[in-house]
């Protein structure tokens, strides 16, 4: 266990910022879940730049790599032209 306080300070922000990072990671992964079965093609462009900030958001924080965010703006993007 850590002795210096500057140490346990930087356990608990760790833990609060790991929190915070695994809600957002997950509640994006839900978001691009529905967009993917969303069938109604105006809904979907809606949905679509919820998402795509959400990835941009977690890209810039270095939660999912930049270009990952990317490959799924890109496929999320046919998919919605598709409908």
């Amino acid at each position: 266990m850590a002795n210096h306080k500057s140490a346990l300070k930087r356990i608990r922000s760790n833990e609060a910022k790991r929190v915070l990072n695994r809600y957002q990671h997950k509640s994006t992964r839900t978001a691009i879940k529905k967009l993917r079965t969303t069938t109604d093609k105006t809904a979907a462009q809606e949905l679509l730049k919820k998402v795509s900030s959400m990835l941009d958001r977690l890209a810039k924080k270095n939660i999912i790599h930049k270009n990952k965010a990317a490959n799924n703006k890109s496929k999320l993007t046919k998919l919605v032209n598709a409908l």
